[in-house]
């Protein structure tokens, strides 16, 4: 069995220069997904942890609800929902908006948790000055506790667009032709399974790179104003 054994079973290298162009045209969708779902679940979290927030248990309760019950949802169960169940109540989403609204509504309620956390990090001494002064509610969170949030909720959130990133590759089974798909394809038609699946690793393994080294210089931008 050892003496039989070949490298380019366990990764192909002429193959993936072969199939790497095919693949890295599926890195449009990926990245079109991701962007989307990053920007439109940070806005819907903002404000789902604002409610949250909110004293009154009317508005409070909603968004805990939604929290629990997005957070104890799988997000293929999510997606299988948008793009196979709505149909049959007469709603059709073509495949990637199904993605990015199902990514997005899924991890904003993470999102939500993670901005709720860092607001309450700070400390209780900011509302009363910025009250002092005779803020707004609006000019308050603006000015005053979201930048100091920020700083705060950079790292989970970090984690959280990664996440974003590799669960952007549930796509495929809606039948959006993202990198994954595309892998499988080849994969298919190749039976060089190992070695597609290892490719993909690697791609997704650098992108996410790009999000550690960009959130490192975040970090240093906000911390370089601490004593």
């Amino acid at each position: 069995m050892v003496e039989n054994f070949k490298w380019e079973y366990v990764f192909n290298v002429e193959l993936v220069i072969d199939s790497l162009p095919f693949i890295l045209e599926g890195a449009s969708y990926t990245l079109l997904i991701t962007a989307a779902s990053m920007l439109f679940g940070l806005i819907l979290g903002l404000f789902i942890a604002l409610f949250r927030m909110n004293k009154h248990w009317v508005i409070s309760l909603p968004a805990r609800i939604y929290i629990s019950f997005m957070r104890g949802t799988p997000l293929l169960v999510l997606l299988f929902i948008l793009f196979f169940g709505l149909p049959l109540v007469g709603i059709e989403l073509e495949a990637i908006p199904a993605a990015i609204f199902g990514i997005s509504i899924h991890f904003a309620a993470y999102i939500a948790e993670v901005i709720r956390s860092a607001i309450s990090s700070v400390p209780k001494g900011q509302w009363e000055a910025a009250e002092t002064l005779r803020m707004s509610y609006a000019q308050t969170m603006r000015r005053i506790i979201l930048p100091q949030a920020t700083r705060i909720a950079l790292p989970p959130l970090a984690s959280i667009f990664m996440d974003i990133i590799k669960g952007s590759s549930l796509a495929m089974v809606i039948t959006v032709p993202e990198m994954f798909y595309r892998a499988k394809v080849v994969a298919g038609q190749t039976y060089e399974s190992l070695t597609m699946y290892i490719l993909i690793a690697l791609i997704y393994w650098g992108i996410c790179t790009v999000i550690t080294v960009f959130q490192d210089y975040l970090e240093k931008r906000y911390n370089r104003y601490l004593v």
